[in-house]
């Protein structure tokens, strides 16, 4: 992976669309859940144009799979030339209000990208789970520390997160997959009932902070990335954890309609389903 971030992004980008197209025919269970996702997420569009947005979405994740190398051990120059901000006055202005910061950043592919070039300005935290393999979890950790990030263990309180925010540093915030019944609000998510995490709103609550939609766009033909930071959450939270769930669903919907190929469509979103409905991928 090393070896392999060292390629001009331009080649990263032509060897990512093979891999995807190769992904997309030899890994049937991922593109059989992208399409169902897709299916229930945009019944509108025609089933060739579902498929068509498969197609580009195992296209661009191929890519990615060749670009997370670049994110763990490029040079913050290198990442400053291939990864542009745009929105930066926003969170500055969160910072001279006093205010913390979270940033909702929902699974988009270039998510890894994303969060090595906004550390690199401004060290935060991130709640991560660990990989099964001991050597893959260690060059991860390494590699997501190496600005100065905190990371904290999903299995661990969520005391310690509060108390990182409530010292300053921003959270960078990851809630848009499935994490089962336990902890979750259905709740909708392209008008579907969707196991969501509820835990935003009271976050942001007791860190008084504020929250700011952060999106990560891959450049066409391999000319980089984009992360697209947007004002914070006008009247957030509220005083209803529910209500502040279906408006972060909302957000993040906004953002998969800007750039639908480029989210992460194959996860099980949907896995969890209130009590009585079917399973979507049986």
């Amino acid at each position: 992976m090393r070896a392999v971030s060292m390629l001009p992004l331009r080649v990263l980008w032509v060897c990512g669309a093979l891999l995807g197209e190769a992904l997309y025919h030899l890994h049937r269970p991922r593109r059989d859940i992208a399409l169902v996702n897709i299916r229930k997420c945009f019944p509108e569009l025609g089933a060739r144009a579902q498929q068509r947005l498969v197609k580009k979405h195992f296209r661009a994740l191929g890519q990615t799979v060749l670009d997370i190398g670049i994110a763990w051990w490029a040079s913050p120059a290198r990442l400053r030339r291939l990864v542009r901000v745009t929105g930066v006055e926003h969170a500055r202005g969160v910072l001279k209000q006093g205010k913390n910061m979270i940033l909702l950043a929902p699974h988009f592919l270039g998510l890894e990208i994303a969060g090595a070039r906004i550390i690199m300005e401004h060290p935060g935290c991130a709640v991560f789970r660990r990989v099964a393999n001991d050597v893959m979890d260690a060059v991860m950790e390494k590699a997501r520390t190496r600005f100065g990030a905190v990371l904290v263990d999903h299995n661990q309180p969520l005391l310690r997160v509060v108390r990182l925010v409530r010292s300053g540093m921003p959270l960078y915030y990851l809630p848009d997959q499935d994490a089962g019944p336990r902890s979750s609000a259905f709740v909708p998510f392209f008008g579907i009932p969707t196991a969501t995490n509820a835990v935003l709103g009271p976050l942001a609550k007791f860190t008084d902070a504020l929250v700011v939609p952060c999106l990560c766009r891959q450049l066409p033909r391999g000319q980089g990335y984009e992360v697209i930071l947007k004002p914070p959450l006008a009247d957030f939270p509220s005083e209803d954890a529910v209500a502040d769930a279906v408006r972060m669903n909302r957000e993040i919907e906004h953002g998969i309609r800007e750039m639908p190929e480029q989210y992460f469509w194959v996860h099980k979103r949907f896995k969890t389903r209130p009590p009585g409905e079917p399973d979507f991928y049986a």
